[in-house]
């Protein structure tokens, strides 16, 4: 199978375990949600995949492209093709947006990521750069700021997408995307993220709730409820979500 092979995952972090045993099958080409209550293990999740330092994997394994992925440090994660969207991102004072995703990009082709897909010099880039920054609704001055300082909470989870849009992972992790958008924002979040669906391009969403859903229509959701999968289906299982709720799930 093409994607994310989750198998047998145990984590923690200080000695309480989060994940119980957890198995996935994160298929490329597809897009996958993954929904559930607070402190069930859905940002955990992601970030062990991406290679936290703080959680601890007691067991288990993440298959990506034929490689244990936990054995790899997070930029040789990154140069494999994945990508994580934060659910809270962080200012990074003294960098601006621009000078960070050029040199994201150089670091990706030096680790011999598939440089063809990548602009070929700095004048692409910025031409690129910029006409996908006003598909997400940013003006020219937007892309010289400093990393997410002073930003909205909308304009952080804007700038995740556009990160993604230039740096073009194989698959990606994107943790409550939706939260703190309004609704024309949610729109254009899921119109950039479906604009990456293809058979070479696989998401896992993380949310609570249904609305970003209604754009970007998931092929398979999961409900998470305390570190395990306890259900998966179809977008059938999003309105059962939200006709009745996680407490129906915690029994199962």
């Amino acid at each position: 199978m093409k994607g994310l092979i989750i198998r047998n995952l145990h984590v923690s972090i200080e000695n309480k375990e989060i994940l119980k045993g957890l198995n996935l099958n994160l298929e490329t080409g597809k897009i996958h949600a993954i929904m559930g209550p607070n402190a069930s293990g859905k940002t955990t999740l992601g970030c062990v995949i991406m290679g936290h330092p703080k959680y601890k994997v007691k067991k288990g394994e993440i298959i990506f492209k034929g490689k244990n992925i936990l054995e790899l440090p997070a930029d040789q994660r990154a140069a494999l093709g994945l990508y994580l969207g934060f659910q809270y991102p962080l200012e990074i004072k003294g960098i601006t947006f621009q000078h960070f995703i050029w040199r994201s990009i150089l670091a990706l082709k030096e680790k011999k990521r598939n440089g063809d897909i990548f602009p070929k010099n700095f004048i692409e880039f910025k031409k690129e750069l910029r006409k996908k920054a006003d598909i997400l609704g940013f003006d020219e001055k937007f892309i010289e700021r400093e990393i997410n300082v002073g930003f909205s909470g909308g304009e952080k989870k804007r700038a995740e997408i556009l990160q993604m849009l230039m740096l073009k992972p194989e698959f990606v992790i994107l943790d409550e995307i939706d939260s703190g958008l309004d609704v024309d924002s949610v729109k254009i979040v899921a119109q950039a993220i479906e604009s990456m669906r293809s058979e070479n391009f696989g998401a896992l969403l993380i949310t609570h709730y249904q609305r970003i859903l209604n754009y970007v229509k998931p092929d398979k959701v999961y409900v998470m409820v305390d570190g395990r999968i306890v259900k998966q289906g179809t977008f059938e299982l999003v309105k059962e979500v939200e006709k009745f709720g996680y407490k129906v799930f915690e029994k199962v």
